[in-house]
């Protein structure tokens, strides 16, 4: 958190994934003024977390600047433009996301769940739906680059 004032991230937002997430207990997500600012939080996040002898686990998407995970193990930071983060809200999505520890225990013969809004005739689709793909192809990448090296 400390590495993020330092090099000027705004609207700073930390959510806890625990029950949600397997990957993280922790999320952060950032934004930058700029592809370039973007970078440079990123990299400066990794430098920091190097200086007290935690090896990131991977960092993506430096490359074009607009969304840039930094994988820390315990904490995934999302670093991205306003303008992308406004389009994927995935604050929105992590913290709508049913908690497994508060989700009652359904047993075997209960009922299926009702439709979803976005099912019913005449109901217009929901917006976010396109915008979980990112979210779930990122953890799976955390996933994946996890189980390699251990």
């Amino acid at each position: 958190m400390a590495a993020l004032d330092e090099m000027k991230a705004v609207n700073i937002k930390i959510l806890d994934v625990r029950g949600i997430a397997d990957f993280a207990d922790t999320m952060i997500v950032a934004s930058g003024n700029s592809d370039r600012h973007v970078r440079a939080i990123a990299q400066h996040v990794v430098d920091r977390a190097r200086e007290k002898q935690q090896r990131p686990m991977g960092v993506e998407g430096t490359r074009d600047g607009e969304w840039v995970l930094v994988d820390l193990q315990d904490i995934v930071v999302h670093l991205m433009l306003p303008r992308v983060r406004e389009f994927y809200l995935i604050e929105q999505l992590w913290e709508q996301a049913p908690r497994s520890a508060k989700a009652p225990a359904k047993s075997a013969a209960a009922a299926p769940p009702p439709r979803s809004a976005a099912a019913r005739p005449g109901t217009p689709r929901a917006k976010s739906t396109r915008r979980t793909a990112p979210a779930r192809k990122a953890a799976a990448r955390i996933r994946r680059t996890r189980t390699a090296t251990q």
